[in-house]
């Protein structure tokens, strides 16, 4: 079993408030959106967990509860239409027709409302739904849930515990060693390739998180 924390306490609370800051000493990492070429879709996973990430969030995020405020129009100044429809509006991309569905890049997914660091490719996995999918997030830290018993169904949706963004849904159907499959919507996520990373970690003081090999 991973560690539970592999960045050191004190760090998630440097990389917590540095992602929250509007402004500060160090500069936002660079961020990369690669569009993959189209692929043929795999064999897709049963039709009910299909259905299950492919219906939108109907949750009310406790906003109050999030470090880092904005104002609605600082947010639609920030992101493209489709992020503000699924990280404010809590929407759902397609499947097979997002960014990251087919990706297969070595780095580091980052929230793309406020650059805290979500998920590591070593943690990526092809779910056959047509989403991008992970066995576990960088740090739990990072992330928040709530109850969502929308579409007549209970499920436990993700969204960032920085900023309140929407991610996707967490279902008990992953792959060891966690068991857990985080199905997050790509419009959700920025890209940092693996040396850009790393040069951001020295640059920043920030630990690199600890990957255990992929399933």
């Amino acid at each position: 079993m991973p560690p539970s924390h592999p960045f050191p306490l004190y760090t998630i609370a440097a990389v917590l408030l540095s992602a929250a800051a509007l402004t500060g000493a160090s500069p936002e990492p660079t961020m990369k959106s690669t569009q993959p070429a189209p692929t043929s879709a795999p064999a897709c996973a049963p039709d009910d967990a299909k259905s299950a990430c492919g219906l939108p969030s109907r949750v009310v995020i406790d906003m109050g509860k999030v470090r880092l405020q904005r104002t609605d129009a600082e947010w639609r100044a920030r992101l493209t239409r489709d992020q503000y429809r699924v990280a404010r509006q809590q929407g759902t991309e397609p499947p097979f027709k997002n960014q990251y569905w087919d990706f297969h890049g070595d780095g580091v997914f980052f929230c793309v409302g406020c650059d805290t660091p979500l998920f590591d490719s070593k943690h990526k996995f092809n779910s056959g739904t047509g989403w991008p999918s992970y066995w576990q997030p960088v740090e739990p830290a990072f992330m928040a849930e709530t109850t969502d018993s929308s579409h007549g169904m209970v499920r436990t949706e993700v969204h960032c515990a920085v900023c309140g963004s929407h991610l996707g849904h967490l279902f008990n159907d992953g792959p060891q060693p966690t068991g857990q499959r985080y199905c997050i919507n790509s419009a959700s996520l920025k890209y940092m390739p693996r040396s850009e990373y790393d040069a951001w970690v020295v640059k920043t003081g920030a630990p690199a998180p600890v990957a255990p090999p992929a399933p």
